[in-house]
């Protein structure tokens, strides 16, 4: 039985990987990731060269069965995001919990290194021995129960991830439920050139976060 990897890649600088990834990436058969025009680039910054297949949402069932018939042929094969730890606000956490139920002797093995939920709590300067992770909010359907639902989260500080498309919404929503006069701090990314962190009110965020500041992605931590 062959053994898949959950690979952790950089969320920004590619000096930000680790060794092992590194020797995992060199010695996996084949590798899945997110989107592969992402991966090539961080394969070719290390001189790394194996065949490169899609995982992702669109995907999943052919893919799926791919990884499982060649974890039965002995392979190993390695999971990556586009940036940071699979699994973690991705799909990879499907395909982990579907090869986990076909192949029960399987090894599925995780290769530790770089989140942006991490990396942006370690700046925060928020006390985050406990917290609430709440992914990315939904696109369309739902997001007032999801707003609702951080508001009577328990554990604080609360954590979220933003694309730049949805930024100011989210903001502006979140300012409903907590109050545009709430404190929020902004990771914005992070690990990369235009690296940022903010922290004021989310009055303030609204009028901050507009023109080129718009742009990335960010992490938002209600404290």
């Amino acid at each position: 039985m062959g053994i898949l990897y959950i690979v952790a890649t950089p969320i920004g600088n590619l000096k930000d990987i680790t060794l092992r990834a590194l020797e995992v990436l060199k010695s996996a058969d084949v590798i899945f990731a997110e989107d592969t025009r992402v991966t090539k680039k961080l394969l070719a910054h290390y001189a790394i060269q194996k065949p490169l297949e899609r995982y992702d949402e669109h995907s999943h069932a052919r893919a799926c069965e791919k990884v499982k018939e060649l974890l039965r042929q002995g392979k190993s094969v390695a999971l990556v995001t586009d940036a940071g730890t699979p699994g973690i606000a991705d799909p990879g956490t499907r395909l982990v919990s579907y090869v986990k139920s076909q192949l029960l002797n399987v090894s599925v093995v995780p290769i530790p290194g770089p989140s942006a939920l991490t990396a942006a709590l370690s700046v925060a300067g928020v006390g985050a021995e406990h917290f609430t992770f709440a992914g990315y909010p939904p696109h369309k359907k739902g997001r007032q129960t999801f707003f609702l639902g951080l508001h009577h989260a328990t554990l604080r500080p609360i954590v979220l991830y933003e694309s730049p498309h949805r930024l100011a919404r989210t903001l502006g929503e979140l300012g409903q439920v907590f109050g545009l006069d709430a404190e929020i701090v902004v990771a914005r990314e992070l690990t990369k050139i235009y690296e940022e962190l903010f922290r004021g009110d989310i009055k303030t965020a609204l009028v901050y976060f507009t023109g080129e500041r718009g742009r990335g992605e960010f992490v938002l931590i209600i404290p």
